[in-house]
Formats: structure tokens, C-alpha cells, sequence
């Protein structure tokens, strides 16, 4: 048995010394076989096996390519492509067409890029909200900008008055595909 013991402890040891010492090299090694950048995060990963994460699933939405560009605009990509999971009122194309002209070009300058995180934000709730567990008269604290109201009539449910059309399942959360883009009040 101490044999046993003293074996299994000399291999744990052997096996740890050697992971440190070819750290660098099994890096390098990907790196330069795979042609993989390391420094791209969460956002990078791609594979034919993983279901697609909120930002993967707006890219590849025609409807959402103006909610996309505002997401790549106040550099939030990679939080929204993280583990989460979060919950995204997602306001299509024409919900952001409601605005007053020049609104969404005013937003997507450098110099606005904080107005504009707080109003993605206001559509963002750090964990799972399904439309069948949300009660009429329910508010949550999102991200950015305050609350959200939650309304019920019938099947159909509402946040701050914006119908939620559709909602899609994602790897990091859910997606609720909304009429309008809602501002923190």
C-alpha cells in the first residue's frame, strides 16, 4: 500500500512539473500548427458541435445587422459572447428605423460610445428571463438605465410596451426579438 502511495505521488509530482515546463511550448505549438490568434476571446470560437451564443445568433439575423453594428460600436462583442447568461431584448432594424433621423449615426460615433453602451445595456439582464415564467407587472433591473416592466395580455407578453415576437435559445442565455428599442427613462 505505501508503495502504492509513494508511485501515485511521485506521478502527480512528475505530471505537474511537466505541465509547467511545456506551457509555453504546447502555446506556441497551437499556434503556430492551427494558425490560431490566442488573443481573440470567447467571440473568436467557432466549431461545428457548439450551439451559437447571443452574438453569433444576432450576426447571422438579417433583421438584426443594425443591433450588431451598435454592439460592435460600444466595444461590447466579447461581453455579450461570454459564458453569462444573459437575457437580450434584441430591437430589430426597423424598431431602430422609429428613431428620430440621424439618432443611430449620432450613436455609432466614437464620442458617444457611452450613451450608447447604456442604452444596449438597457436591453441586457444578467441572467435567464423565459416570457412563461414572467408575471404581468414584474420589473428587473437591467444592466444600464433601470428597470424593465414586464406586461401580460392573453399569450402574448410585453417589455416597457414592445411586444416580444420571438425568443431564441442561445449557448449564453436567450434572445427576445423586440419592435422597439427601449430608453432608459
Amino acid at each position: 500500500m505505501k508503495k502504492t502511495i509513494s508511485f501515485l505521488t511521485i506521478l502527480a509530482l512528475f505530471f505537474l512539473g511537466s505541465c509547467n515546463e511545456n506551457k509555453e511550448t504546447s502555446q506556441e505549438v497551437t499556434t503556430s500548427e492551427n494558425s490560431v490568434d490566442l488573443s481573440v476571446g470567447q467571440e473568436g470560437v467557432q466549431d461545428e458541435v457548439s450551439n451559437p451564443n447571443i452574438v453569433q445568433v444576432a450576426s447571422g439575423s438579417k433583421d438584426h445587422t443594425t443591433l450588431v453594428t451598435a454592439v460592435k460600436a460600444a466595444g461590447l462583442v466579447t461581453s455579450l459572447s461570454n459564458a453569462g447568461p444573459f437575457t437580450v431584448f434584441a430591437p430589430t432594424n426597423s424598431a431602430f428605423d422609429k428613431l428620430p433621423t440621424g439618432t443611430v449615426d449620432g450613436l455609432l460615433k466614437p464620442e458617444k460610445k457611452g450613451d450608447l453602451e447604456n442604452i444596449l445595456g438597457y436591453h441586457t439582464y444578467v441572467g435567464i428571463l423565459k416570457t412563461e415564467y414572467m408575471q404581468d407587472g414584474q420589473e428587473f433591473d437591467m444592466v444600464f438605465g433601470g428597470k424593465v416592466k414586464i406586461t401580460k395580455e392573453g399569450e402574448k407578453t410585453y417589455v416597457n410596451g414592445s411586444e416580444i415576437v420571438v425568443s431564441i435559445t442561445t449557448s449564453n442565455g436567450i434572445i427576445h426579438v423586440i419592435g422597439d428599442v427601449l430608453l432608459p427613462k
